[in-house]
């Protein structure tokens, strides 16, 4: 077999454990991940908790980097401090690790099985839930088949004249193989794709045991710095966990090289077989970093603090300064600027979302600082919201093809939409809050468990309906404009049975009458919103009327 064909095989398995690991993940967002988000702002109570937590998560997301994004955006909401959410991803880092070590299993029994499930459970019937645990067994199948795969592919290699020239040569330098490793594992945008590739090639005698370390050592030192990477236009209170990571984390791995380089600890030291003994060095060492890096959490996080909000504060004075992806440079290439627009679009969806949230704990238990902060992500939003309108004009004034002028409409018609979401959260939801706390009002405990029945579906819907400016998902157009009805059946019973309680004399119905109703419409105004995110991808592909779904 050539050498080209040997390639062309390794790196298409290699692409399927790629897609694979990132179908299991996307499934488990969309299916569970408002759950899972919940959970986790819940129970990162201190540093040792946050830790449990953000390990359970990142082994049901299998991303130590998916942990990373939503623990930044927790800590940009003020919903958990800088130094907990450092907490968090070591804890994710640790998970992550333990899904390679599971993986590792001979599990090859499972892929026709799982590959059968999830073609039955996404076919079974459109419902969202059984769609998307379609998609996360069929990923599974695809993942154990794709390691299955990557063996078979690499075995030719153990014949090839020019792998081991490569091979000795990394052997004698484990710096260049330290560096090689973490770059790998930055172009994979996984630590256990990159691990799990090592651990498969050790198994052939591709990889030998000399290299093990530096090369583990290098991929988690290329992991720690995927999520500051992809957080680096982001406000500096969402860096300082994923830089948090990569000081405690990228830290440790040097340090763990200059010990190995120093004294030479033997791979076989953890285990005897090649292959187990590049998972085991791997969990190993992310099993130290927790331990070591807890302690050290809180000051890491203070010190990243203190040098993040030094510019900031220079700029405090000028609003228009703050970091944006709308760059004027570009407006002269139409997609380019579009997405650029895109990026900032979504940074007020995910500032919109912590008000969705954060507005209801306003209503159980009222805080002004929050109310502070709530006011503050307004202030924001509308500062962001206005500089997108004025970027998507200036792109209109250059040549723009049909499809791009559609797009920069649809992308302004979902901000306008956004921000007067936020809006309604910060001017009216708030001044209910208020009045609620004012008057010491409480709502009685029927029509409370109503409105938090609600408040969760419109933030569904919210978390759907931003995930369509991404992943332009038909199905999940359908799904939310659909579930727009949902929300209105829900209105219109709690209205029945608010009605009914009146009649009964219910005296905490009676006095927070008011307060409920106006809840009521602006979820529901809310949820409109939202929801009319979808109609221009439905109307693209002809399945919406003038008035309801096809």
């Amino acid at each position: 077999m050539s050498g080209i064909v040997v390639f062309i095989n390794l790196a298409g398995a290699v692409a399927l454990l790629l897609w694979a690991t990132r179908m299991v993940r996307t499934g488990i967002e969309r299916a569970y991940g408002h759950v899972l988000k919940d959970k986790l702002r819940l129970a990162v109570g201190n540093r040792v908790t946050a830790g449990v937590a953000g390990f359970a998560l990142a082994v049901a997301l299998q991303s130590a980097t998916a942990v990373a994004l939503i623990v930044a955006s927790f800590v940009a909401g003020g919903y958990v401090s800088s130094g907990i959410g450092i907490a968090t991803l070591l804890g994710a880092d640790f998970g992550s690790a333990f899904v390679v070590r599971i993986l590792r299993h001979d599990l090859s029994l499972l892929i026709p099985i799982l590959l059968l499930m999830g073609t039955v459970a996404f076919r079974a019937s459109e419902t969202r839930g059984w769609r998307q645990a379609g998609r996360i067994f069929f990923g599974l199948g695809l993942l154990l088949l794709s390691l299955r795969l990557i063996g078979e592919a690499s075995d030719p290699l153990r014949t090839s004249q020019i792998l081991p020239l490569l091979i000795n040569y990394l052997s004698r330098d484990w710096i260049t193989a330290f560096l090689l490793s973490a770059l790998l594992a930055w172009a994979f945008h996984s630590s256990v794709a990159t691990i799990l590739l090592f651990a498969s090639l050790a198994d052939r005698g591709l990889l030998p045991p000399v290299l093990i370390i530096p090369m583990v050592l290098g991929a988690n030192f290329g992991a720690a710095v995927i999520g500051a990477m992809l957080t680096k236009n982001a406000e500096s209170a969402a860096r300082v966990v994923p830089l948090g990571n990569v000081v405690i984390r990228g830290l440790g791995t040097l340090a763990a090289l200059a010990v190995q380089l120093v004294f030479v600890v033997p791979s076989e030291l953890f285990a005897s077989h090649p292959g187990d003994a590049v998972v085991m060095v791997h969990l190993a060492l992310n099993g130290a970093v927790l331990l070591l890096g807890l302690p050290f959490a809180g000051i890491v996080a203070r010190l990243l603090e203190r040098l993040l909000t030094k510019p900031v504060a220079a700029e405090a004075e000028g609003p228009e300064e703050r970091l944006s992806a709308l760059n004027p440079t570009d407006l002269a290439n139409p997609k380019q600027a579009i997405a650029n627009a895109t990026r900032e679009v979504l940074s007020v969806c995910d500032k919109t979302e912590v008000m969705l949230n954060r507005i209801f704990e306003l209503y159980e238990t009222f805080d002004p600082k929050k109310l502070q902060r709530l006011e503050a992500l307004d202030d924001e939003i509308d500062r962001t919201h206005r500089d997108i309108k004025f970027y998507l004009a200036r792109i209109s004034e250059s040549a723009l093809d049909e499809e791009s002028a559609a797009q920069s409409q649809n992308l302004l018609s979902a901000a306008i939409k956004v921000e007067q979401a936020a809006d309604i959260i910060a001017q009216n939801m708030a001044t209910r809050a208020r009045k609620k706390h004012d008057r010491k009002v409480a709502f009685s405990d029927e029509g409370w468990s109503e409105l938090k029945a609600m408040h969760n579906e419109v933030v569904k819907n919210a978390r759907l309906a931003f995930n369509l400016l991404v992943d332009r998902d038909v199905e999940y157009a359908r799904q939310l404009v659909a579930r727009k009805e949902v929300v209105r059946n829900l209105v219109r019973q709690s209205e029945e049975r608010h009605l009914q309680r009146l009649r009964d004399g219910n005296i905490a119905s009676f006095e927070s009458s008011s307060l409920h109703i106006d809840t009521m419409r602006d979820l529901k105004e809310i949820n409109s919103l939202v929801a009319s995110i979808g109609y221009p991808l439905l109307e693209d592909e002809g399945m919406l009327r003038r008035s309801r779904l096809l």
